[in-house]
């Protein structure tokens, strides 16, 4: 049937495997063909029964031959490609799930200039194969590792060097790790908020946090967000009109307009909920983004009336999936239940290997690689996006986001969904709005929109459009 490389480096189960899957994909196989038994053909090949074992098992669970009992291995039937060829959409377009899963599906051809994630490419050396090996060999029970609820006590630690380093006053014993900062917002809502509880957020804001509040049944009442920070003075008129309970607010590097916070304000801020006994959920998960100091709520206050919270997700790893939250013993306890009772703890291995890129020193050396690649693309997008028409309204201090708007005769909606069809991701500034409230921004991830074809794109349209309205409004003025 085939022969096999003894000198190759490829184990002989993985050649036997491939060899096969190729006779198959090629038709030389076809549907209902009767293999040859495995003693049959361990002898033709001059290998094990355990090696031809493997090789079938691996086939069978791809769906490629199935065992009949003791009639033997046969090839399957051609799978229909219909329905499972295509991703089920999870929402409606412009929806904020549906745009959190087209950043994750990442569709071939997409420009994802909206997205709020880094290119695959800034990340990829960020964790290399040999510091998951470390890390695996950091626990004693290997795979079978358990992980404690609250966090592997090491990482834990580290986290907690961290945020001292950003000046927050933490020990280990108050930090949570978390798959992500997704979690934490759920864990949060879990153990703060009921059913018609009144949260309080940020306009513009976190279109996924949004969702997450509605599904709890919670209302939302928004906090118009400036570059100095939250709108003190709407914030007191909500507070003593609806009597919140929670505030979620990111004071460093604001997504989606990459603003950052007024130590001034922050005060006012903390002030205010003390008066008003609101807890704060601080969201500080672009942070690692920002090129030097920047204050922070959960300094200001020494956790007192704020539950911290970042990830690892964005500027180290999505694979990874860790997040962590830092908070006052009594606030953390409830959380700890509730992820208990959600998700037990996170994966063990996730929690070693990020452990192992901490202790090694690579996290630090990241972020500055990083930091450097933002300014430059910040700078070319920023230049690019100008040149194509695009007003950037207060730049903020650096990070992922530029926050820009389109002329006054551009129909924002038709856009959108004309640069989608185009294969370029753009996102209105009204996704950013739980009241959906009309705005003429979008937001820019300036890693891809330094990209040659949004500039191109969003010349050709938004100058095409704006001579489209000139003439338009000539034929309105001529006399009739």
């Amino acid at each position: 049937m085939f022969s096999l490389d003894r000198s190759s480096d490829v184990a002989l189960a993985d050649q036997i495997e491939s060899l096969l899957r190729g006779l198959i994909e090629q038709h030389q196989l076809p549907p209902g063909a009767r293999l040859m038994s495995i003693r049959q053909l361990a002898a033709q090949l001059a290998v094990s029964a355990n090696t031809v074992v493997t090789a079938y098992d691996r086939l069978v669970a791809a769906g490629l031959i199935d065992s009949h009992g003791t009639a033997g291995f046969f090839v399957c039937e051609p799978r229909d490609a219909g329905p499972d060829a295509v991703a089920l959409e999870a929402g409606e377009e412009q929806e904020g799930v549906w745009l959190a899963q087209q950043a994750n599906d990442q569709r071939p051809g997409v420009l994802l200039a909206s997205s709020g994630a880094l290119p695959a490419s800034w990340l990829e050396d960020a964790v290399p194969a040999a510091a998951v090996q470390r890390g695996l060999a950091r626990s004693h029970a290997g795979m079978a590792s358990r992980c404690p609820p609250q966090g592997l006590p090491e990482l834990r630690e580290r986290i907690a060097m961290l945020l001292r380093g950003q000046g927050i006053a933490v020990d280990a014993s108050r930090v949570l790790t978390t798959y992500g900062s997704t979690q934490a917002i759920d864990l949060i809502c879990r153990s703060f908020a009921q059913p018609g509880d009144t949260v309080l957020v940020e306009d513009p804001g976190y279109f996924l946090m949004f969702e997450r509040l509605r599904m709890q049944g919670l209302r939302i009442v928004t906090v118009a967000r400036t570059p100095e920070g939250l709108d003190l003075q709407q914030l007191d008129a909500a507070c003593r009109e609806h009597r919140p309970r929670l505030l979620f607010v990111q004071s460093v590097l604001h997504n989606p307009t990459g603003w950052g916070s007024s130590a001034a304000n922050l005060h006012k801020l903390l002030m205010l909920a003390q008066q008003h006994e609101l807890l704060i959920a601080e969201d500080d998960v672009h942070g690692h983004f920002h090129p030097g100091p920047a204050t922070r709520l959960a300094s200001l206050a020494g956790l007192e009336r704020v539950i911290y919270y970042s990830s690892f997700c964005k500027a180290l790893s999505p694979a990874l999936r860790i997040g962590y939250m830092a908070a006052d013993p009594t606030l953390l306890k409830p959380l700890l239940r509730a992820k208990i009772c959600s998700v037990m703890s996170c994966a063990a291995l996730n929690e070693y290997v990020l452990l192992e890129v901490l202790a090694a020193g690579r996290w630090r050396k990241h972020l500055e690689r990083l930091q450097r690649k933002l300014l430059s693309a910040r700078n070319a997008s920023a230049r690019a996006l100008a040149a194509a028409g695009i007003q950037l309204d207060h730049p903020g201090e650096g990070g992922l986001f530029l926050w820009g708007s389109v002329p006054e005769h551009v129909d924002l909606d038709l856009l959108v969904q004309d640069a989608f069809r185009n294969k370029i991701l753009l996102v209105r500034g009204a996704a950013f709005s739980a009241d959906n409230r009309a705005d003429r921004h979008i937001r820019f991830n300036v890693a891809f929109s330094q990209d040659q074809r949004l500039g191109s794109y969003l010349g050709e349209r938004l100058q095409g459009l704006a001579a489209a309205s000139l003439a338009i409004g000539r034929a309105a003025s001529m006399p009739r």
